[in-house]
């Protein structure tokens, strides 16, 4: 998490992993955010976990910025990209930049927008503004200077154009079209593009969903940034990130009000007060105790529990329940087995936590044996039993376990379920 100025505008940062063996916490983390940016490798194209993200983003109706990345690599042709990209988000691509050679010979970006090409330098130190612009009304001096390069640039360029539609803001808030864009990150080419994009084309914090409890009745009520009451949902919970103080942090999406410090809090849930120990914000790895801070910003909650997922927390005024936090059918399970039984009760304990933050599922045999874990991905097994150890000094062993899925059964009679 983190939290940038850019053109006086604040914007915050959520960055998901991207390897395929992310957990259910990356899915949940888009229900956070109000548009995506998606970056592509552009040697290896639309990857596996880019799709199941994407997914979650088409359910939302979310806006995506795409960013085609590695450009001063050997890459693929950007047309193909763009074919891609369009095949596999089901959405057509409007390109804001398009490049100018590849790897080797990557000569810049022309920018659509302003009609100019921005020169390739190699290097992360300069600034993304830093970078020399030369308008294409100068085309000899472009040719003479980048030849065959400028030359194939503005051909492909022609057809992409030809073959994609305008861009539509109003397409794009409603996550039927995306902008791309080219460049190289580590060298900071390109990205200034795409800021001024955030910027100038993806939208301020949206209004959101809860259910409005009035005479013991939920009634649906969209919450409005601009309304006066303080309301945010948890939409992470991150245990032990101080393991000598066993804390926990509590990421919440503010989407009304404003917060200042030692203001009054209740869990919406539990209707308890919540009185947390610190309300920081994040710097990459620097945290920053809260002056304030309004609808779209993320805060973190230093609590010792009472808080879990989904949890929505306001200044009391209000009796709302924000809905719509994804819960997953873990796919995976294994067995859990405790090496020394002296320390049940600390793994107890370490997965009644883990359990809350999301990190995993844990299931409670009816009949007493060993508790089962189930998860959306491997890794989360690697990182729980790593906790476990390191966190909880709870040493296990995962065996192999014949579940292969776990529902959630309902019935309009739930007596006849019993019996």
């Amino acid at each position: 998490v983190m939290q940038m100025l850019y053109r006086d505008h604040v914007i915050n940062l959520l960055d998901t992993p991207g390897h395929k063996d992310f957990s259910e916490d990356t899915y949940r983390v888009l229900t956070a955010v109000d548009s995506a940016l998606m970056v592509i490798d552009a040697a290896n194209g639309v990857e596996a976990q880019t799709r199941r993200l994407i997914e979650v983003c088409r359910q939302r109706d979310t806006p995506i910025i795409t960013f085609v990345n590695k450009m001063d690599r050997e890459v693929r042709d950007p047309l193909d990209i763009l074919d891609e990209v369009e095949r596999e988000l089901g959405m057509p691509c409007v390109p804001m930049t398009w490049p100018v050679g590849q790897g080797k010979s990557f000569g810049g970006i022309i920018n659509l927008r302003t009609q100019a090409m921005t020169v390739f330098e190699s290097g992360s130190e300069r600034l993304p503004q830093d970078f020399e612009a030369m308008p294409l009304t100068e085309a000899d001096a472009l040719h003479k200077r980048f030849g065959a390069e400028f030359a194939t640039a503005l051909e492909s360029m022609e057809l992409a154009t030809g073959a994609s539609p305008a861009f539509d803001k109003e397409a794009f808030l409603a996550g039927k079209q995306t902008p791309v864009f080219f460049g190289s990150g580590v060298n900071n080419f390109g990205v200034m593009e795409v800021l001024d994009a955030l910027v100038d084309l993806a939208p301020s914090p949206k209004p959101r969903t809860s259910s409005l409890i009035v005479n013991k009745q939920a009634v649906i009520k969209e919450v409005q940034p601009e309304d006066a009451a303080f309301a945010g949902v948890v939409f992470k919970v991150q245990a032990n990130m101080d393991p000598s103080h066993r804390d926990r942090i509590a990421f919440v999406r503010m989407a009304s009000g404003k917060y200042t410090p030692g203001m009054k809090l209740k869990v919406m849930r539990t209707a308890k007060e919540l009185r947390p120990t610190s309300v920081v914000t994040f710097m990459s790895q620097r945290r920053e105790a809260v002056e304030e801070a309004y609808a779209g910003d993320i805060v973190g909650f230093t609590t010792h529990g009472g808080v879990q997922l989904g949890d929505t927390i306001t200044d009391g005024s209000v009796n709302l329940q924000y809905t719509g936090l994804p819960f997953f059918a873990p796919e995976m399970f294994m067995t859990v087995v405790l090496k020394n039984p002296l320390r049940t009760k600390q793994l107890q304990q370490g997965l009644a936590q883990l359990g809350e933050e999301g990190a995993i599922q844990v299931f409670r045999p009816e009949m007493g044996g060993n508790m089962l874990l189930g998860a959306v991905g491997q890794l989360q097994f690697e990182v729980v039993q790593h906790r476990l150890k390191g966190e909880y000094d709870a040493d296990i062993r995962l065996e192999g376990s014949q579940y292969t899925g776990a529902r959630w059964i309902t019935a309009d009679t739930p007596k006849e379920l019993q019996e």
